[in-house]
């Protein structure tokens, strides 16, 4: 905590935030659009949660009579997980789903349906990622990874020689790590810093909302089926463990390459804890676009592949994203800066290995 709290950044390039406010205010209001959820997120939503809760009510229901029809519908809970983490209760936490807080912060609790915790979340992504992007120590979704090395400044061990081969399989853990290890362990760190009272919350009451949420969680998703169903506890926790596979390695391969990719830079901030640039142009030269003209990729990973626009404008809903887009491009260009777009999750994907490799060799 007091390493962030020492950090700044410089007031560089003030000009370009400014004018790309007014562009893309006046773009909204030239259109006569809302900056939340439209219909398309409407039925996008709706879409996602029956991904989800279609086949487990087929399974309640006994019409899954086989194991592998059991192990499909869990297969197809984990897109949907996914679904949902990606796209609604993203945006949600964010409070770009609804003007209405009330409606994004009981949409932002489907988290914790899923198995998560929605302020810790919004204390790691909103506050620590989306402040401190890819600078060490402060942005805790490249450090500390212990068997992962997603940074220069973070410590090497031997085992990261191997770390390209590996890191995919580690990532089918995700979710699994929130849902049993993460979200106590952070949940003590954040109070111990301070943090949960910038959420307008307290340690006890975030305490009793994650009991409670993570035990009505393991008991319908693992505890129902068990008891009620003709299938084996270990055959339930082997679909329980392949959904939550499923989501881990979905959301890890869509977050990962915006800012752990080769050409994304690492930015070290001087004695007195200045960074070089201002909050918008770190923005910049630390995340990566990618697949812009794929639209239906684009509309499945909740418009993440334009990681610029979400990190510029965290509470514009992510719909709006494909067409901002060629608005903040201009700008940034206009100002000589960069702006980073691959053409395809491919490559994307290529080059995340490739910086895997490198950080994974001895420094």
């Amino acid at each position: 905590m007091n390493h962030i709290k020492s950090l700044s950044f410089a007031a560089t390039h003030k000009d370009f935030f400014t004018t790309l406010n007014l562009r893309i205010n006046r773009y909204f209001r030239e259109n006569e659009l809302p900056r939340t959820a439209n219909s398309e997120m409407v039925l996008k939503t709706v879409f996602m949660f029956l991904l989800y809760l279609a086949p487990y009510v087929a399974i309640m229901s006994g019409v899954i009579t086989s194991l592998t029809t059991l192990l499909l519908s869990y297969f197809v809970m984990g897109i949907g997980l996914a679904g949902i983490g990606l796209s609604v209760m993203h945006d949600a936490n964010h409070g770009a789903y609804s003007r209405k807080s009330w409606v994004n912060t009981l949409l932002g609790y489907s988290l914790n349906l899923i198995g998560g915790h929605a302020t810790n979340w919004k204390v790691q992504h909103n506050v620590l990622h989306h402040t401190y992007t890819n600078v060490h120590e402060a942005d805790e979704d490249i450090s500390p990874r212990g068997v992962l090395r997603l940074a220069p400044g973070s410590a090497w061990k031997p085992a990261h020689r191997f770390q390209y081969i590996y890191a995919w399989f580690l990532y089918c853990l995700l979710t699994l790590a929130w849902v049993f290890v993460k979200d106590f362990s952070r949940l003590k760190k954040y109070h111990r810093e301070g943090l949960l009272e910038k959420q307008n919350t307290d340690a006890a009451h975030e305490w009793i909302i994650l009991i409670l949420t993570k035990l009505t969680y393991l008991f319908y998703i693992i505890v129902l089926p068990a008891w009620l169903l003709p299938f084996s506890i270990w055959e339930v926790l082997c679909g329980f463990l392949l959904m939550h596979a499923v989501a881990g390695f979905m959301l890890s391969v869509i977050f990962q390459p915006a800012h752990v990719a080769e050409g994304t830079e690492y930015p070290e901030p001087d004695a007195n804890g200045r960074l070089e640039n201002s909050w918008a142009v770190h923005q910049l030269h630390t995340t990566t676009n990618f697949a812009p003209d794929r639209k239906l990729f684009s509309w499945f990973v909740g418009g993440l592949n334009y990681q610029i626009e979400h990190h510029l404008f965290p509470n514009i809903c992510h719909v709006h994203y494909r067409n901002i887009a060629p608005i903040v491009e201009q700008t940034a260009r206009e100002f000589n800066l960069p702006y980073r777009s691959l053409p395809s999750f491919r490559k994307a994907l290529k080059l995340h290995t490739r910086l895997l490799k490198k950080l994974g060799k001895k420094p």
